[in-house]
């Protein structure tokens, strides 16, 4: 149990000076203007940091100069067959990478918009697969204020700074606003899926003004979560003794991101809506033939204020009204022509043409009185299409239906709705802010680190495929959808489930996919729909499972039914094979995509589900920890949900993964040996014969595995794992326990004594899963000590979380990239392990050195860490030169237990010590 003085002298950690005055504060104390006292801030003033990149050494470049090579003409292959690797470092990014993020907006599933600090609107990842990272700066709040009759106006674009261009003489677009905000006034306040701007007296010194972004992130509400929305509610405090007339406007560009307002095609629309709800619809013709996209900007029309809108206007001086024209009407009147709701949509837009449009909320805020503007935005973007697989319906069209006017009836229910979605947010997030044990770092940590689940790159559908036709099926194989792709099934799956239908019944029916009918449950309670995201905006890669090792903690406390899907899916993907060829870039040698027992690396790029295993540097059928991975992870969602029917339906898929691996125990000692490569998810770190990582891994699942079967009363596995379980145990600690920790592999080499950050991921899932320990108490807390004092301590003073390895002699391990580098998920699950061992004050430092090195003494951005590049795209720049872009900020995350529900964060922070 925790204790309760936990970290009370550490409790005020954040820095004084990044906040708001009280006073204003109190002022803002009305209607949710004013933001929790426990969230991260960051003045608009502030710049972004441009991010360090990882260097690599000589040698390890020379070392992966083969692979280098390789995956270059791989990249090449697929874009002259029209599609993305999921690896390219050789792509040059339009922005380098800087840390100047913040909440993201929208659901999960739908596609997302990030916005940073400062306010502008970045990283679009509307289309799967897709992230375009350079800000759309004509996406911008502005205000209008009008005093003393007209004798006083401020005007202002909402965020700081000269945009580029201003001072050029008869420019006709945004460069011919006006941005006079400082930003030294204006505070920037984060806490998923919250986040407020304090603009305090800037423009006018006499006007506080809140801006509150609100999005639907609702723990077990699988409805309101998948909604593409976001609301933005300015709370007005008049100050002076002037009444004010107050103008807010909202713009935005006809764009998804990138260079997509300059296809052409596009076209807006004014519209009327219930309740008072009003504004335009920018309908965007996609690229490539993508599915279309609708984004509805509106505003809620009350007693106390009035609303209208500019239907289109463009960047230009061809366009029939320009951005100045806009501009211009905005300063003098403060807002449009109401006729201009009569409109109608506007002429498609020509190639190379912006189209934007805008919305204004006026109001009067008399002196000392207060006031509230509601804006929303929303996008309808009904189907996802993958490269070379079918189209499937978004989950949210369950609810709105597939109609690109949906966007009208989105923005409708945001404005009506967002204030019972701060109710249940703050339900859920109340108990953990008021919890006065825990440093305030922690808290805000916790949640803004959520916000991979909806910026991650997610695709949330509502079922099976659009596809009038893309399943047939025959005794021997399945051909899956219309491209004649052909996954063997013979003695496969059908052979397994028989073979433990004692445990499992039920398993003899299949649907048309092939996939056993047990695993489609038919309770209703299960219908959420089929859930991916992605490694990282880098790796294009769906549901990496050794990365989803350390980030399903978050769904399965938050959403377990969704957990529960992405498990039925690798259940599905383990009693399966794909036997089409692939080469593997490491090695260069050829295999086969997916070996039956195999557990699956990811599940695809391009046709996710059918074609699983987009990552092709190494053949993870070989890996020896995602076998494993999965026991333990459905063992711990089972023992978690208590549900009989999931561990019914995935134990057969659990009983050939054990079965697999069991096939790495060589000698038949009971433990799996590495085979002297990259084989897991360090996959540029060699282990050789047993390691501590993987042998861990190893037990923890022979343990859970044996649990499981016990309770499904499979008595004959039960016995079978449990023994194993028992002759591997001493086998483990006799070739690897020094006397004060677990070598890093039975090897002979300098590495092999290395002290590996996580070398007790299986006892970190032991024990959060209620399972007994594998290791006497003595065994693990000496284990933990030693992490601490070395891989934690020795490196800058512990300010920077934990190293993957360290040589005995307090040396960081400089044997490869990866054993040098600091992953912010290993060092969240190693202070975990820390907390569940009794170790309350080296957990919390462990895990506050991460905050601290992605911060420094000031926060450098929210939800992504200090980021960095992946050292294996760095490498290969480094040989072929430069791309100039963010790569590989994959994501591993972890879970403090007894603390909160759920915790995460990137998976790799890569800081070279």
């Amino acid at each position: 149990m925790m204790s309760t003085q936990l970290f009370n002298f550490r409790k005020h950690s954040w820095p004084p000076d990044e906040y708001v005055s009280r006073a204003t504060l109190q002022l803002l104390d009305f209607d949710g203007g004013a933001p929790p006292e426990q969230a991260w801030r960051r003045r608009l003033s502030s710049h972004a940091n441009i991010l360090k990149e990882f260097s690599v050494t000589f040698m390890e470049a020379i070392r992966m100069m083969h692979l280098g090579i390789r995956l270059w003409s791989y990249v090449r292959k697929e874009a002259s067959q029209g599609r993305k690797a999921p690896i390219d470092p050789f792509t040059r990014e339009r922005c380098k990478p800087s840390a100047s993020l913040g909440v993201p907006l929208g659901g999960m599933g739908s596609g997302s918009i990030s916005r940073g600090f400062r306010g502008e609107f970045k990283n679009w990842q509307i289309i799967p697969g897709s992230c375009e990272l350079s800000p759309v700066m004509a996406n911008q709040f502005s205000i209008f204020i009008s005093r003393n009759g007209g004798n006083k106006r401020y005007s202002s674009v909402l965020a700081p700074g000269q945009h580029e261009g201003i001072e050029k003489f008869g420019d006709q677009g945004i460069s011919s606003w006006d941005w006079n905000l400082s930003g030294q006034h204006s505070t920037y306040h984060a806490l998923f899926p919250r986040a407020w701007t304090i603009y305090d007296g800037e423009p006018d010194p006499d006007l506080k003004i809140s801006c509150r972004q609100i999005s639907p992130f609702i723990p077990h509400d699988y409805r309101e979560s998948s909604l593409p929305a976001s609301v933005f509610v300015y709370t007005l405090v008049n100050s002076g003794r002037e009444r004010a007339k107050v103008s807010l406007l909202m713009t935005w560009a006809n764009s998804i991101g990138g260079i997509s307002h300059q296809s052409g095609g596009h076209i807006n629309e004014p519209f009327i809506g219930r309740d008072g709800v009003s504004g335009v619809l920018l309908h965007h013709k996609t690229a490539n033939d993508n599915p279309h996209v609708t984004f509805a900007i509106a505003a809620c029309e009350t007693q106390n204020v009035s609303v209208t809108v500019l239907p289109s206007f463009g960047l230009s001086g061809e366009s029939c009204v320009t951005a100045r024209d806009m501009w211009g009407t905005m300063v003098q009147d403060g807002c449009f022509d109401w006729e201009n709701f009569n409109a109608g949509p506007c002429m498609p837009c020509l190639p190379g043409e912006t189209l934007c449009a805008a919305v204004s909320a006026s109001t009067w805020v008399e002196p000392h009185a207060k006031c509230t503007i509601a804006f929303a935005l929303a996008w309808s973007s009904p189907k996802v299409k993958f490269q070379k697989g079918g189209a499937y319906h978004r989950r949210y069209t369950k609810f709105y239906g597939t109609s690109e006017r949906s966007a009208v009836d989105l923005v409708h229910d945001a404005l009506t709705k967002y204030k019972w979605w701060e109710e249940e947010i703050e339900k859920w997030q109340s108990p953990i802010l008021k919890d006065e044990r825990l440093p305030e770092w922690y808290k805000f940590t916790l949640f803004n680190e959520l916000y991979f689940l909806v910026a991650g790159g997610t695709v949330w559908i509502d079922g099976g495929s659009i596809a009038e036709e893309n399943t047939c099926q025959n005794n021997s194989t399945i051909i899956m959808n219309k491209d004649a792709r052909i996954m063997s099934t013979e003695n496969s799956s059908m052979d397994l489930m028989a073979e433990h239908s004692a445990a499992c019944t039920g398993m003899e029916n299949a649907d048309a996919n092939g996939v056993p009918g047990s695993l489609i449950s038919q309770d209703n309670s299960y219908d959420v729909g089929r859930f991916l995201y992605l490694e990282g905006v880098e790796y294009v890669m769906w549901c990496t499972y050794d990365v989803h090792f350390y980030a399903s903690y978050a769904l399965l406390y938050l959403f377990p039914k969704i957990e529960l899907s992405i498990q039925r899916d690798f259940a599905r993907a383990v009693l399966f094979e794909d036997r089409r060829k692939v080469k593997f870039l490491a090695s260069g040698t050829w295999g086969i995509r997916k070996v039956k027992g195999a557990v699956p690396h990811d599940l695809g790029m391009h046709d996710p589900w059918y074609e699983m295993n987009a990552y092709n540097i190494h053949d993870t059928s070989r890996w020896k920890d995602l076998n494993s991975k999965y026991v333990l992870q459905v063992y711990r969602d089972f023992a978690a949900t208590g549900d009989m029917s999931f561990g019914r339906d995935v134990w057969p898929a659990v009983c050939a993964a054990m079965e697999y691996v069991e096939r790495f125990d060589r000698d038949g000692d009971g433990l799996i040996e590495n085979d002297g490569f990259p084989d897991q998810t360090y996959d540029t770190w060699t282990t050789h014969g047993v390691s501590a990582y993987c042998g861990c891994l190893w037990l923890a699942s022979l343990q859970a595995a044996a649990a499981m079967a016990h309770h499904l009363g499979d008595t004959a596995f039960a016995e079978k794992f449990q023994i194993k379980f028992l002759k591997a145990k001493p086998v483990f600690e006799a070739k690897l326990w020094n006397g004060s920790y677990f070598n890093y592999d039975s090897g002979m080499s300098r590495n092999s004594r290395s002290i590996q950050a996580d070398q007790l991921a299986g006892q970190w899932y032991t024990a959060s899963s209620g399972l007994p320990s594998l290791f006497d108490d003595t065994k693990i807390r000496s284990t933990l000590q030693k992490i601490y004092d070395f891989n934690v301590m020795k490196v800058r003073g512990g300010r920077i979380g934990a190293v993957n390895g360290m040589f005995p002699n307090g040396r960081v391990n400089d044997h490869c990239m990866q054993s040098r580098e600091i992953w912010t998920g290993v060092t969240y699950s190693v202070a975990a392990t820390m907390l569940l061992a009794g170790m309350e004050h080296q957990a919390f430092t462990t895990a506050e050195g991460i905050f601290t090195a992605g911060t420094g003494s000031r926060p450098q951005k929210h939800g992504q860490l200090m980021g960095t590049t992946d050292p294996l795209c760095t490498c290969v720049r480094w040989l072929f030169g430069p791309c100039n872009g963010p790569c590989h900020l994959q994501k591993q995350f972890s879970r403090l237990p007894n603390l909160v529900q759920t915790e995460s964060t990137h998976r790799r922070f890569m800081q070279e010590p």
